[in-house]
């Protein structure tokens, strides 16, 4: 029995998971929240806003600007208490309102007024409190009541009867506030504000907070199954045709829309779809072209040599020489496929050096001399000037052979081969041209393919073995040189790459574009 892996659960089962946790998080939060911080955290809004609009009425006293007016309009829009002391005449009131409920508003005596003094003076002229007074009796309350009414004539009266919350207390918040006027005296500010018991709110919240759940998990699971297929019906649908793919059906095709991460992946694999295609055709050419270069020279060394043995007088040179070219065919074609895989993994590394690259080429031509007298062949090279590169001399000689080999395999009845040297912007560009039949625009780019067949009628060349292009290419690439090729279909081609040059050397004078040694 297969062991069971949380890798292997459908991508909708987690996304399902994911999306409802993410939901179960948020209730959790909300539940704490609600249970064990909401009465801190109206508290702390609650104190904001009284010093908020204590500001605003110890800006007005210092300006002595409406002063009663400003106390009134901040008092009664939040449902505050304020009053002004002198503390120049025994705290003696100078501005006084009340807008708390008179429930819950509290009863400030001389005493009480001089203790939050003393503590806001202590505190750096401000302080703030929270109170509660709901252990005192009804008749202390209205004894106090009347002993004021004596006391402080000029004080509004309210009578108070106090409501207590759940742990029998009433709470107020106080804030005390010493302003400094600009005469020098000072003044003292008293603002209260009832905090309302939160007992009963809490647990309205919490039965609210039940049913919330409820529907919120409810419809958290609906529209998580619903995003969660959403999301992975274009992966899964990807998927899929990824396996038809394995089983190399290239006519799938990759459509899965969605976003645009899912639209990128299905390009990608339709662009691999159509390489691996190419790639699977390019194969089977290859070992039938492969298989067709082996079997001729090895049929021909066979043949000869059968004839040698079984008829006298075919023991001749001419018949062992065509065994030898054969071999010396079939050598080649081993070499070069040695050399393809060799310098495609990495083993063999180019080892550069300043070499003069003109000279190079004119070596290599001393190579055509017997082709250009026996088969009349025209193969020129064009030059003006004397070029140093820093570069693998063995390799950069290997791929103008192989260039020059693969014109003169396609240069038709003209028979004619061009290879031009030029300097530009310190660089020198090595082109060989041909005025064969051309190769078509739209397999430019599968001509450096190994084996690859413009005509797809394998035809053996004059030399080589028909991998020249594709050493070309490997060899260029390890040196990070700019290549291409240009055609046009009856007029030939021309194949060019190009190397930084070191100097250049022109009528006795060289100029050094670039110093790079070993």
């Amino acid at each position: 029995m297969k062991r069971f892996d949380r890798h292997f659960i459908p991508l909708h089962f987690k996304l399902l998971w994911y999306f409802l946790l993410f939901g179960i998080i948020i209730l959790i939060v909300l539940w704490v929240f609600q249970t064990f911080f909401l009465e801190s955290f109206y508290t702390m809004t609650k104190s904001a806003q009284v010093e908020k609009n204590a500001a605003v009425i110890s800006k007005s006293i210092k300006e002595n600007k409406n002063v009663q007016g400003t106390i009134e309009n901040v008092a009664s829009y939040n449902s505050m208490s304020v009053y002004v002391y002198d503390t120049t005449s025994l705290f003696s009131l100078r501005y006084g309102c009340e807008y708390d409920s008179p429930a819950t508003a509290l009863n400030l005596e001389y005493h009480d007024i001089y203790s939050y003094y003393k503590s806001a003076s202590e505190n750096g002229g401000q302080y703030m409190c929270v109170t509660s007074n709901g252990n005192e009796s009804i008749a202390k309350v209205k004894f106090r009541n009347l002993f004021n009414s004596y006391a402080s004539p000029d004080m509004p009266q309210t009578e108070i009867h106090y409501m207590k919350n759940a742990d029998g207390n009433v709470k107020n918040m106080v804030y005390a506030d010493i302003i400094e006027l600009k005469d020098g005296n000072e003044c003292f500010l008293i603002i209260t504000s009832s905090i309302s018991p939160l007992n009963n709110t809490v647990e309205i919240i919490k039965d609210q907070m039940f049913i919330v759940s409820i529907v919120f998990v409810l419809l958290a699971m609906f529209f998580s199954l619903y995003a969660s297929r959403r999301i992975a019906r274009p992966i899964s649908k990807t998927n899929s045709a990824a396996k038809e793919l394995a089983k190399k059906n290239y006519d799938v095709e990759f459509d899965a829309r969605g976003y645009l991460e899912v639209e990128e992946l299905n390009d990608t694999l339709n662009h691999t779809k159509t390489e691996l295609a190419a790639a699977e055709k390019l194969q089977k050419e290859l070992i039938a072209n492969i298989s067709h270069d082996l079997r001729t020279p090895l049929t021909m060394i066979t043949g000869y040599g059968e004839v040698m043995r079984d008829l006298p007088g075919e023991n001749t040179p001419e018949n062992i020489q065509i065994i030898i070219d054969e071999a010396t065919r079939l050598s080649s074609l081993v070499n070069d496929l040695l050399d393809l895989s060799k310098l495609q993994s990495g083993v063999i590394q180019p080892e550069k050096s300043r070499f003069c690259l003109t000279d190079s080429i004119t070596d290599i031509f001393t190579r055509y001399a017997k082709l250009k007298e026996q088969d009349g062949y025209n193969i020129s090279f064009e030059s003006s000037e004397k070029v140093y590169v820093f570069a693998d001399e063995l390799k950069i000689s290997q791929v103008i052979y192989n260039l020059v080999n693969n014109a003169i395999n396609h240069s038709g009845d003209n028979k004619t081969v061009v290879v031009s040297q030029s300097v530009k912007d310190k660089k020198v560009v090595i082109s060989v041209t041909d005025y064969g039949e051309g190769i078509p625009a739209d397999k430019l780019e599968y001509i450096w393919d190994r084996y690859y067949k413009v005509d797809k009628e394998h035809k053996r060349g004059v030399i080589g073995s028909g991998l020249g292009l594709s050493i070309v290419k490997t060899i260029l690439d390890s040196h990070n040189a700019h290549y291409g090729v240009r055609s046009t279909l009856g007029k030939g081609s021309t194949f060019w790459f190009e190397l930084d040059a070191v100097a250049v050397k022109k009528k006795g004078k060289e100029k050094n574009n670039k110093e790079n040694k070993d």
